[in-house]
């Protein structure tokens, strides 16, 4: 394989590798040597094609975030009406490709790595910013005044269903994750024009 055409593909394993492995031990405490173990590379390899252990995991960020992304704009290009649109937002917070242990125990961590990286943090918050836009995007014409304060809400208890799945031993229950997160929609839905 040409040098060119293998550079892309021995990034996205290094990537893969390094969201496993954030998986596997549940910590930024990996090391590169174990990342390019993993993906099958050189740690100099691994080190020459990012250049440093927080570029590989700011790459593994925008992976996730990519794969995300990507989900959320087939699922609201799917959606007919603003209740569909929302619930749609919420459902791929917990799709299988999004909700598992691996992808769980990356965000926990890109969070805190996002204290002391300001690529990580900038990565982080526009993630938090287009949810909270596309969300109240959706919630407005429902809720009116109140779609800003239940989006947010919306957002945190999100995060927060992500939190306690990284610290859980158990597999991640997507439908139990999804269904909480759901039942507050419909909670804030039930309390109609009484709320504004």
């Amino acid at each position: 394989m040409a040098r060119s055409a293998a550079e892309p593909l021995r990034r996205a394993e290094i990537v893969q590798a390094t969201i496993q492995e954030i998986g596997r031990t549940g910590t930024l405490e990996v090391t590169v040597a174990q990342i390019a173990r993993r993906a099958g590379v050189s740690s100099a390899l691994a080190h020459h094609y990012f250049g440093s252990k927080e570029a590989i995991f700011v790459a593994a960020m925008r992976h996730v975030l990519a794969l995300y992304g990507a989900e959320v704009r087939g699922a609201l290009a799917a959606a007919e009406g603003p209740r569909a649109r929302a619930e749609a937002l919420i459902r791929v917070s917990f799709s299988q490709s999004n909700f598992r242990r691996e992808v769980i125990a990356a965000w926990l961590n890109f969070y805190v790595l996002a204290q002391t990286m300001p690529e990580a943090w900038r990565l982080l918050d526009i993630y938090r910013r287009r949810l909270d836009s596309n969300l109240r995007h959706a919630l407005r014409p429902i809720l009116g005044d109140r779609a800003a304060a239940v989006a947010a809400s919306l957002g945190a208890l999100i995060d927060g269903v992500y939190l306690r799945e990284a610290l859980k031993r158990t597999a991640p229950d997507r439908r139990g994750a999804a269904a909480l997160v759901l039942g507050h929609f419909e909670a804030e839905l039930a309390r109609g024009d009484g709320g504004r």
